[in-house]
């Protein structure tokens, strides 16, 4: 029988495993339907039962997740222009100081996170709990339906696609990582063509998406020289006297947002991965639907 004056264990367990199912799917939307339908799954268990809540409920959210990667990959496949993961934004006066970033988990970059795309289901699942959360490869097999062998050969599969992907996936010396991303703020601002190419990696990658919702490019823009001057133009018409370019924390590494002066509202979140001291590639969220929960930025 179940103690009502025990704390809940999915509740105790409910950061955990949102972060879960959002690094698995890179939607916090689809990652609170998957934590509805896991504490309807929870409510209807035999509780006194499971031996242990925490690894029953990652085997419940892994389980909900996978079945929703799959028709997660139709629907972007179908989506306008580039599909980009939500990012997760906060915010500090100035960038991070390295300490704070160094204590930060880099593997929920959204750069990592978009790599992941290209992954299947499994191989996304079997490196994410492994490297990410540190389970154990009978538990993901339980998840999967799979040995812990064929588990470990996904997660180790998993890990030579995101290396030999071409794409660089965050994890740079955090200073370096503010020095870039201050370099690019203010050559943006002045509109200076020749100091973001100076910041900028010869075959940088612009990525954007704005969902149809928003005018972004449909496609990545390659190459310094392009993307200094797309870069110039956007922000020649974001920095008005209605908006502004703040510096936030953008999953764990240092990013901008572009905001509405008045109110706060978030209208644009980037992010940044470095090879070096350049920044490789960039990566525009500009799709309202995606901005929904971020916080205002405050005066």
């Amino acid at each position: 029988m179940i103690d009502e004056q025990t704390p809940d264990a999915f509740e105790a367990n409910r950061r955990y495993l949102g972060s879960v199912a959002y690094r698995l799917l890179g939607s916090f939307t689809d990652a609170e339907d998957v934590l509805q339908e896991a504490w309807l799954r929870w409510r209807a268990t035999d509780r006194a039962a499971v031996a242990d809540p925490r690894a029953f409920l990652t085997t419940v959210v892994t389980r909900l997740c996978y079945d929703q990667l799959g028709s997660a990959r139709a629907r972007r496949e179908a989506y306008y222009g580039e599909w980009l993961p939500e990012p997760s934004v906060s915010y500090a006066k100035a960038p991070d100081s390295p300490a704070e970033l160094a204590e930060r988990d880099e593997s929920v970059s959204l750069a990592l996170l978009a790599v992941l795309e290209q992954l299947t289901p499994a191989e996304r699942a079997a490196l994410v709990l492994h490297d990410v959360f540190a389970v154990g490869f009978e538990d993901i097999a339980a998840s999967l339906d799979r040995t812990p062998d064929a588990a470990r050969q996904l997660a180790s599969r998993a890990r030579r696609r995101v290396k030999d992907g071409g794409r660089h996936t965050g994890g740079a010396d955090p200073a370096e990582h503010r020095r870039a991303v201050e370099a690019f703020a203010s050559a943006s601002t002045r509109g200076d063509i020749l100091g973001l190419m100076e910041i900028l990696d010869p075959d940088v990658v612009w990525h954007a998406d704005g969902g149809g919702i928003i005018r972004a490019a449909a496609r990545p823009v390659h190459g310094s020289d392009k993307v200094a001057r797309l870069v110039a133009g956007l922000f020649g018409k974001w920095f008005t006297t209605e908006y502004g370019q703040g510096y936030a924390t953008v999953n764990g590494e240092p990013g901008l947002v572009w905001y509405e002066k008045a109110t706060g509202t978030v209208h644009g979140v980037v992010a940044f991965a470095l090879a070096g001291e350049r920044i490789a590639e960039a990566y525009v969220v500009v799709n309202p639907e995606k901005l929904t929960r971020i916080a205002p930025v405050e005066a």
